[in-house]
């Protein structure tokens, strides 16, 4: 069994080994066993039901959630030489009668279904009738009410197990922690699966988070170093996603939004962009991005702060699925966290589930406002334990400086008490600073003790101890969506001076911020190691993968991965042999391929 296996990796897909526990879960799977896997995205998650699928008799059933990732997963398949098709509602009734006649007579291996589809009865009834080598549930976390992804329909999955007991059942998700794989077991009757939990850690992704002041200038900068390259920029609103769209095209960037709340037409055709051409910025709600399997996205920035630590590892999970270097770049402040405090306070859910939302939104806040490594936080809310630091996060590159802010805090909680924790902190700091305006004379605040006492701290400076009290859980946002702030149990320790608070020191000046800039984009650079020496032989590279995918109708990464790609620049195969041992070229690709990208190696070697 290892030997085929290992021959449809190296033969069909072009990989010399297994990674991880690929293997293990493969052999585990084509000899007949349920599995739940959990590995992180980029982690091969398809081989491990793809290659099972090809080793066993039968059509392997794909349950899948969205139309675009099926239709790449087929696409990727076929470039191979794999029979494989899709049941969607992208098909029309003879498209679809064609699928189910292929599926019936035995010549498609793979069959990808959305499950609202696969639970019809025709589509049950059609099952029943045809050899099936195995189910795979993708996106498996759907099936947790808890989760960010909740599907409803995933729910009824459980049919599967219920009528075709005997048909192996393997469910896969990059985003679970110990409560939703719990959850997952329940839901699927997985109790007697295996389960396989793969390191979560992505270390080709660097982490940074950026306290938020101007926040369009702070995208700007981080954009510098991605020029021309395939990013997505998530917001909070729809209105947000189209305005910043609007403002990175006058910034010569060519972005395209995405939002539950666009055109179906037209969000179809931002996104089928998005996936086919190179170099576009994505601006989207977390609507959009579940399954995209674009390999070369080379970084994800947040331009708002996430629900959850599982959204968030999620979304940014979409960069870097290639395994070259990519960021993931996080920039939020104080109004991000009023308001999804008052979206968690406001929404229809019950208490218990309200209850869940602000403690994710807790762990999320702390992995924000860490001085230590944001990988080992990260990694340690999935229950994985990296031993050391990362040296490649932010806080690893440039160790942030902290400072013992107990006096500070007194006075910011004071402040908060003696105005009666009915203000949010604008007013707070015009009092702390001593600005007696209008307003605050009218509510005579200018009389508190506290009024002028922390006029050695500007605004900016002030706003981010306000954040960071918040963040630690001194002070928490009203639930009414008046932006106020109030005390918790915890501020009791400080203002008695039985707790001390470090907190990390606020911005550096316009020149220190500049300095890391230029830090920031020389590594983006060289992360690829492309020397100028290389460069046209790479635009060259890629430009013919751009003309092949074009002409076929696919995406550029369905031809060859970046890694692929760079592997040929770098060991200049001059023949079909060596061109064959590079990874991702597997047979049927070196068939297709071949001639022309040795063609275009010759032709660099001759310039």
């Amino acid at each position: 069994m290892s030997s085929s296996a290992l021959h449809i990796l190296q033969s069909v897909f072009g990989y010399p080994a297994f990674r991880g526990e690929q293997q293990a879960i493969i052999e585990h799977v084509a000899s007949g066993g349920d599995a739940l896997v959990l590995m992180p995205t980029g982690g091969g998650k398809s081989l491990c039901y793809q290659i099972p699928a090809l080793l066993r008799d039968g059509c392997a059933i794909v349950v899948s959630p969205l139309i675009a990732l099926m239709q790449d997963q087929v696409d990727a398949l076929r470039q191979l030489g794999v029979e494989a098709a899709f049941l969607n509602s992208s098909l029309d009734a003879q498209a679809q009668r064609e699928v189910e006649r292929r599926f019936a007579d035995g010549a498609l291996k793979l069959l990808y279904v959305a499950p609202e589809r696969l639970l019809t009865e025709r589509c049950l009834d059609l099952i029943a009738r045809t050899p099936v080598s195995l189910f795979a549930i993708d996106e498996a976390h759907c099936v947790s009410q808890w989760g960010h992804d909740f599907r409803p329909e995933y729910r009824a999955l459980t049919i599967l197990h219920e009528r075709f007991p005997a048909i192996p059942r393997i469910a896969l998700t990059a985003t679970a922690d110990a409560p939703t794989r719990r959850e997952i077991v329940e839901r699927l009757a997985l109790e007697s699966a295996r389960q396989f939990v793969a390191s979560f850690d992505r270390p080709n992704i660097c982490y940074r988070v950026a306290e938020k002041d101007d926040a369009r200038r702070q995208l700007k900068d981080f954009l510098v170093a991605h020029k021309g390259a395939s990013g997505i920029v998530y917001c909070l609103s729809r209105r947000k996603v189209e305005d910043t769209a609007d403002w990175l095209v006058e910034q010569g960037v060519a972005a395209l939004p995405y939002h539950a709340g666009m055109d179906a037409a037209m969000r179809a055709r931002n996104q089928q962009r998005f996936l086919r051409e190179e170099g576009f910025v994505m601006v989207a709600t977390i609507a959009f991005g579940m399954g995209i399997d674009k390999p070369d996205v080379r970084f994800v920035a947040h331009m708002d702060l996430p629900k959850s630590m599982e959204g968030y590892y999620q979304e940014t999970g979409r960069a870097g699925r290639d395994g070259l270097p990519a960021d993931a770049w996080l920039c939020y402040g104080l109004g991000d966290v009023v308001t999804l405090a008052q979206f968690i306070a406001q929404s229809e859910s019950g208490e218990e589930r309200k209850r869940v939302e602000r403690r994710k939104l807790d762990e999320l806040l702390g992995y924000a406002e860490t001085t230590a490594c944001r990988r080992q936080r990260l990694l340690a809310y999935f229950g994985e334990t990296l031993p050391k630091p990362c040296g490649n996060c932010d806080n690893c590159l440039e160790p942030p400086e902290t400072w013992d802010a107990s006096v500070v805090a007194q006075k910011a909680l004071s402040c908060v008490y003696r105005t009666g924790q009915r203000y949010g902190v604008t007013h707070l700091t015009a009092v702390l600073r001593g600005e007696a305006d209008d307003r605050i004379r009218s509510l005579r605040h200018d009389e508190l003790s506290t009024f002028g006492v922390g006029a050695d701290l500007d605004k900016q400076q002030w706003r981010g101890v306000f954040r960071q009290l918040v963040a630690t859980g001194l002070l928490t946002p009203d639930e009414e969506g008046y932006g106020t702030l109030r005390l918790t149990a915890s501020s009791r320790d400080v203002l008695r001076g039985e707790k001390s608070v470090l907190l990390r020191r606020q911005a550096d000046s316009a020149g220190r911020r500049a300095k890391r800039q230029k830090v920031r984009t020389e590594r983006t650079r060289a992360s690829l190691d492309i020397a100028p020496h290389e460069a046209a032989l790479w635009d060259a590279l890629r430009d013919l993968r751009a003309r092949l995918a074009k002409e076929q109708g696919v995406p550029a990464y369905v031809i060859f991965h970046d890694a692929t790609l760079l592997s040929m620049l770098r060991e200049r195969p001059q023949t079909l042999s060596a061109l064959g041992a590079i990874s991702g070229v597997g047979e049927r690709k070196l068939e297709r391929y071949g001639e022309v990208f040795l063609g275009e190696l010759a032709a660099s070697a001759n310039v």
